[in-house]
């Protein structure tokens, strides 16, 4: 049996105790994650009552395996599943995540993401990097002559929320409010959220679609060129997006347009600057920019779990699932698997061993990967480039919600 202060392994029965909201673990989860690869890669996390995968091959299949959904209960009822009736107190979170392109499956996830798809290409969302440029510089504009700064608050937050504000149409003044419901919604996602949590991201939920719901109208009686405007005047097959269809999506693309870029500009500098390697030759050119930038979405990630429902009997790695069992596939740890990149706890900015799986895979791939590539192949060189000898001032602290890897504070100096 493997054992850690966090984490104990045995690998004849799978069986894994770990405790994911102890620092030790979401510190550095990448120590475990090496852990279990040596020892199990498909594992039963006893905490969580439920099976993990964290082979590449395996969480790359799964990804893209139609058995397996993010929603259930468009095949099965809960009285069959043996489900609870939804909670009273989450109501509101409940029905703005009803039509959630996170959490729907075809014919309606198809519908929705075909109206919204175009808006996402690279070749669209290339055009926006004269205004992420010009946004960047003028947040270090700001800081630069401080010779310090709190790069999350100064920096990273601002730049992705901004740029879905406008993408979609909301004012991007609205940016601080946007990250507080947003802050409130991944509360959910925590393991062992507590109810002041549940009740925190309910409050937020209500009043995020009220607002939404306000933009709408607006949006109905003036049109403008925004993605909102695209997405109520545009029919797909003889159909209209309904309101309540309109507000979920709208929410799901501010939240995941941005959250998890926030969190990955932090993580990126950080792996940049604790790596020892000459920031400049990261970033020399286009190509080798794309690589780093790779790289760091690889051993860095910033969404480590998705989860599925089992949809039909099925054995996957030796493990019988039946219709109903929930699984999670640790992208986070896929993306550390010894069988498909070398030495994967170390940075190589170089790497070129193929695809990693931060955006996922399948029809659920992030319909905002092409932006957040190019914010990040854009806001990295400028960085290093504009704040030369940039250097960490004190131990970045990590927060503690894990399903999501981000830095509370990331304190620089030049």
């Amino acid at each position: 049996m493997t054992q850690h202060s966090f984490l104990a392994i045995d690998p004849a029965t799978r069986r894994v105790s770990l405790d994911a909201r102890d620092p030790a673990f979401y510190g550095n989860p990448n120590r475990a994650y090496a852990a279990l690869h040596a020892a199990c890669p498909t594992f039963y996390w006893e905490e969580q009552k439920q099976w993990f995968f964290t082979g590449y091959d395996h969480v790359n299949a799964l990804l893209r395996d139609r058995r397996f959904g993010r929603q259930i209960l468009h095949i099965a009822t809960r009285e069959e599943l043996g489900m609870p009736e939804p909670a009273e107190h989450t109501r509101h979170f409940d029905k703005a995540e009803e039509h959630s392109l996170l959490e729907i499956e075809p014919p309606e996830h198809t519908r929705l993401r075909t109206l919204v798809n175009r808006a996402f290409v690279s070749r669209h969302v290339e055009k926006m990097t004269p205004e992420i440029e010009a946004l960047a510089n003028r947040l270090i504009d700001g800081f630069e002559k401080d010779g310090k700064t709190e790069l999350l608050a100064s920096f990273a937050d601002i730049i992705p929320v901004t740029m879905i504000a406008r993408m979609i149409g909301i004012p991007e003044e609205m940016g601080p409010q946007l990250l507080k419901w947003s802050h409130d919604y991944v509360g959910m996602y925590m393991f062992k959220r507590s109810r002041a949590d549940e009740e925190a991201a309910d409050r937020s939920a209500k009043e995020f679609a009220d607002y939404v719901r306000q933009v709408i109208a607006e949006r109905r009686a003036e049109p403008r060129d925004d993605l909102l405007s695209h997405m109520i005047h545009t029919e797909h097959k003889g159909q209209f997006l309904t309101e309540d269809e309109l507000i979920s999506t709208t929410i799901v693309l501010l939240n995941a347009g941005h959250e998890a870029t926030v969190h990955q500009i932090g993580n990126s500098v950080r792996v940049i600057l604790e790596s020892g390697i000459d920031p400049a030759t990261m970033f020399s050119d286009e190509k080798t920019t794309e690589r780093t930038v790779e790289e760091t979405l690889r051993i860095g990630a910033p969404v480590h779990i998705f989860q599925r429902w089992c949809l039909e009997p099925c054995e996957i790695d030796g493990v019988s699932f039946k219709r109903g069992d929930k699984v999670s596939l640790i992208l986070a740890a896929a993306n550390l698997d010894p069988q498909k990149f070398t030495d994967p706890l170390t940075f190589k900015p170089a790497r070129d061993e193929g695809a990693n799986l931060s955006f996922g895979a399948g029809i659920h791939f992030c319909i905002g990967a092409p932006l957040a590539r190019l914010e990040l192949n854009i806001v990295l060189p400028l960085l290093f480039k504009r704040l030369p000898g940039l250097k960490i001032a004190e131990t970045p602290t990590v927060k503690d919600v894990y399903h999501f890897h981000g830095l509370e504070r990331l304190d620089l100096t030049w």
